[in-house]
């Protein structure tokens, strides 16, 4: 690959890394926490490419100054086409990860337990529905043995999976990056919910079946849905 090109290359890496920094498309691949790094990483990245070209085209100038032969330099242009998939990766985001990943890991091993003491859970807080993210309401439902979570109604958003054993609402919780991305999936007990297609993102109102989260079935408990109603996907479609 000719000098130009990586230079050309290296100022696109750095300016798609600048622009889901800063228009929020890096939430589809990281942790909020880790902007600064995107942004500072594109940043430097930029720069490297900027300044590569700049020295390059100083000594082009340089050499064409002091060259007196008659000879030509053809540049192979073929390298080029190089900044096309670039293009495509960096102007095209993809989706945050859906259905077909929690699909792809449930059909792997199942979810490990990690048993916690009782203690861990403090009760919920008044009210008549108790918003929650997945994955604090999966946890209660599988390992709190107070059972806080029973005769209590809770609000869940998730996008919609249809699995084998019924339809699923879930959210990708990650620790770092959507690489070590892992689903949180409770069952909705509910007809209407089998409307909806995959990834559609629904807001939930209902009350878990007690005991129904337990290690054959991957702690993934039962709802019972009193409403829902479909919902815009979040820009931050992890939870952490």
């Amino acid at each position: 690959m000719r000098r130009e090109t990586q230079n050309i290359l290296l100022v696109l890496l750095g300016g798609a890394l600048l622009k889901i920094g800063v228009n929020g498309d890096y939430l589809r691949y990281v942790k909020p926490a880790q902007q600064p790094w995107v942004v500072a990483g594109g940043a430097v990245i930029l720069l490297l490419g900027a300044v590569a070209i700049v020295r390059d085209v100083l000594a082009a100038r340089q050499a064409r100054t002091v060259t007196t032969g008659h000879g030509h330099h053809h540049p192979a242009r073929s390298a080029w086409l190089l900044v096309v998939p670039v293009l495509a990766v960096f102007l095209v985001a993809p989706p945050a990860l859906g259905s077909d990943s929690v699909i792809r890991t449930s059909a792997g091993a199942p979810r490990s337990a990690v048993a916690q003491d009782a203690a861990a859970f403090p009760p919920l807080p008044a009210g008549d529905v108790v918003p929650l993210t997945l994955t604090e309401f999966v946890t209660r439902a599988g390992w709190d043995s107070r059972g806080s979570l029973n005769g209590r109604t809770v609000r869940l958003s998730g996008f919609v999976v249809h699995g084998n054993e019924g339809v699923l609402l879930a959210r990708m919780v990650i620790r770092c990056c959507a690489a070590d991305a892992a689903p949180m999936t409770v069952r909705l007990a509910s007809p209407q919910a089998a409307r909806y297609p995959d990834d559609t993102w629904l807001e939930v109102t209902g009350q878990v079946v007690p005991g129904t989260a337990v290690a054959a079935n991957g702690y993934t408990p039962d709802v019972t849905v009193t409403a829902l109603r479909p919902i815009p996907a979040p820009q931050d479609a992890y939870e952490y």
